[in-house]
């Protein structure tokens, strides 16, 4: 497994009392996606443990384009993954956020 952090600035703080979301399920090819308040100084922190190691740049790029379209603060983001491809990291990080924030994403 290989641990990567990300941190994102410049985003709107969400209300702390939100409930946190999850979506995705664990198993071959997929990944489950954590999101929730947390006191960060305006930060959105993201977790990533995976199975596929070297993939640095990849998660970046997706994560990168993830704050782009939804400038997040004093947020915590946990992915577990193993294996999923971009496109499918991209589509349960828009599940969770729009599920976070409750449709209103």
């Amino acid at each position: 497994m290989e641990k990567l952090t990300f941190e994102f600035f410049g985003g709107a703080p969400v209300n702390a009392t939100r409930a946190p979301a999850l979506v995705g399920v664990v198993g071959s090819g997929n990944l489950e996606v954590l999101i929730e308040p947390a006191e960060l100084g305006g930060a959105c922190a993201v977790e990533i443990l995976t199975a596929a190691r070297g993939f640095g740049a990849t998660w970046k790029a997706v994560l990168d384009d993830f704050f782009t379209r939804h400038k997040l603060a004093d947020v915590r983001i946990a992915i577990n993954d193993v294996g999923a491809t971009p496109a499918v990291v991209a589509l349960r990080l828009d599940q969770a956020v729009e599920d976070f924030l409750g449709g209103g994403a």
